[in-house]
């Protein structure tokens, strides 16, 4: 994933927390914020220090883009997104963080596939 594609800076994030829509489920929360005007979608990631150590957290937030690129044409470009990873997702598997992603995914209204059907 491109760093344009991040939400970086704190104003970014804190904009995203106070005039985004969140959902939720026992894994993530995702804030979304309409950025009209936008060529792509952006993404923040937060992962505490409480869900584990550097490794588990790196390996969250891999996860989490990678899931991100793959559904890259499902998701609207004009919006920016905060994921934050609840502690369950340190001992989740690709499979299960992906099914979950796109749980809260469809729950905030998105349009993206169920995780039964496989792309080709």
């Amino acid at each position: 994933m491109k760093k344009k594609n991040r939400v970086k800076k704190n104003a970014e994030f804190q904009a995203v927390f106070q005039k985004g829509k969140s959902s939720a489920n026992r894994q993530f929360v995702l804030y979304s914020l309409d950025k009209p005007g936008q060529d792509e979608f952006r993404i923040g990631l937060s992962v505490s220090k409480k869900v584990g150590n550097a490794v588990a957290r790196n390996r969250i937030k891999r996860v989490i883009r990678q899931v991100f690129t793959e559904l890259k044409q499902c998701i609207d470009s004009e919006k920016d997104f905060v994921i934050i990873a609840r502690k369950p997702c340190a001992e989740m598997t690709y499979e299960q963080m992906k099914s979950s992603l796109l749980h809260v995914m469809r729950r905030s209204g998105m349009k993206v596939p169920n995780q039964e059907q496989k792309e080709g």
